[in-house]
């Protein structure tokens, strides 16, 4: 048995797909005890030795199947689901994790169904002493817990409050042509499709989405309205939206706000809160950039618009992507992954006019490789009660995880730094 009193520290359901063989090549690599988790568990192992991965126990788990749910989870301290897309897929996962007591993480970016479950499992969570903890890849752990890194350094240094947070990413890709799936799988077109076919889809385009008190939503929607022009940085770079979607960071960012002044008593002071993808170069490509930000900014516009269409429309769209973009499956190469490196800076400035930087520096692809790393490491942290605050309830990566020991995550090729 692990020190956790479970069987296994983290249990990978849906470990044979693009990103869940990564989690499991990751996890392969350290000295926990851990499961990967299928419909067929001889067949689950054979696919893992392609990638070098041996799993100390295979499960038999089916989402058809509650009784194996179940089962999977009483054996786990945590729980990893890598099976979407999550709003048709991971409720029966979440149940059988509350009921069992072990924690949950995932990678979706469905914002409506992660308010979904906060309304329904939060308060579960809580009684359960569990923490479920949702969109914990590079949406949005690395954002979270840098903006969480800003704010506690700012409060140490100089006794203030978060004003603004400006983050900014950049991206340095493997030599040679791009290729069509060098950047979104197919589990990520697909969710996409979900969430314009959700029948209450408003909240996506909502920074405070997340947030309970209605109240303090209004002032962060005030304060911090998702914005898709373009943009400079503080350091001349052009930036453009968020890829593959704007809209999700922000409500998880001004969640853990939130969750962090209540666990302070103390009321929220909304910050705003802007983030993008940085096109450097010299002064004479400046035009190009701009239109290469612009275009990023149509296509997210675009985007909206149909979100914001009528249901029969909606639905009706939803149905001819779930048709035409590429299902799970397709995705970037696995040769292609390690050569990635990307950087995120979070621009950060206080109520006193104060100014610091966090650096997050990381090597390979962020959505398939990086993502993967850090979301193994992740769930080896929520399975130690030593290093994660003793929160439960439905949390986001900061607040599930905490600054303490970002250390960890330099095992994962993620490093933070504050300047």
């Amino acid at each position: 048995m692990a020190e956790n009193g479970r069987e296994l520290d983290v249990v990978v359901f849906g470990a044979t797909g693009v990103t869940g063989r990564q989690v499991a090549a990751y996890l392969s690599g350290t000295d926990s005890r851990w499961g990967a988790a299928g419909r067929d568990a001889a067949k689950l192992e054979r696919t893992l030795a392609d990638v070098g991965a041996a799993p100390t126990a295979a499960l038999a788990a089916d989402l058809s199947d509650p009784g194996s749910l179940a089962a999977m989870a009483e054996r786990a301290a945590v729980v990893l689901n890598l099976v979407g897309p999550y709003t048709s897929r991971a409720r029966p996962v979440i149940e059988a994790c509350v009921a069992a007591g072990a924690h949950y993480a995932d990678l979706t970016g469905e914002i409506p169904f992660v308010r979904e479950v906060v309304d329904e499992f939060d308060a579960r969570a809580r009684n359960a002493g569990i923490k479920l903890v949702q969109v914990c890849g590079f949406e949005a752990l690395p954002p979270d817990l840098g903006v969480r890194l800003a704010a506690e350094t700012a409060r140490d240094r100089w006794g203030e409050e978060l004003a603004e947070a400006d983050v900014s990413v950049g991206t340095k890709g493997p030599p040679g042509i791009p290729r069509a799936n060098d950047m979104i799988s197919g589990g990520t077109f697909q969710s996409m499709a979900e969430m314009v076919g959700h029948p209450d889809p408003a909240c996506l385009t909502d920074p405070a989405a997340l947030i309970d008190d209605p109240a303090t939503a209004q002032a962060v929607r005030a304060r911090s309205p998702i914005t898709l022009r373009p943009r400079t940085d503080v350091r001349g770079a052009v930036v453009g939206p968020m890829a593959p979607a704007p809209f999700i960071n922000p409500a998880v960012i001004h969640r853990s706000a939130e969750l962090d002044a209540r666990e302070r008593g103390v009321a929220l002071q909304p910050f705003r809160y802007r983030e993008g993808f940085a096109l450097a170069g010299p002064s004479f490509t400046l035009p190009l950039r701009y239109g290469a930000a612009g275009a990023l900014a149509g296509v997210q516009t675009g985007m909206r618009a149909m979100i914001r269409a009528r249901p029969v429309v909606r639905e009706r769209i939803a149905t001819g992507m779930r048709k035409a973009l590429p299902s799970s499956g397709f995705g970037p190469q696995a040769d292609r992954l390690e050569a990635w490196k990307w950087r995120m800076d979070v621009d950060a400035r206080t109520t006193g006019s104060h100014e610091l930087r966090v650096r997050i520096e990381a090597d390979g692809h962020p959505g398939y490789l990086t993502t993967a790393r850090m979301l193994g490491e992740a769930g080896l942290m929520l399975a130690d009660d030593e290093v994660v605050p003793r929160r439960a309830g439905c949390l986001t990566p900061a607040t599930a995880l905490g600054t303490a020991h970002l250390e960890r995550f330099e095992r994962a090729k993620l490093r933070f730094s504050v300047a």
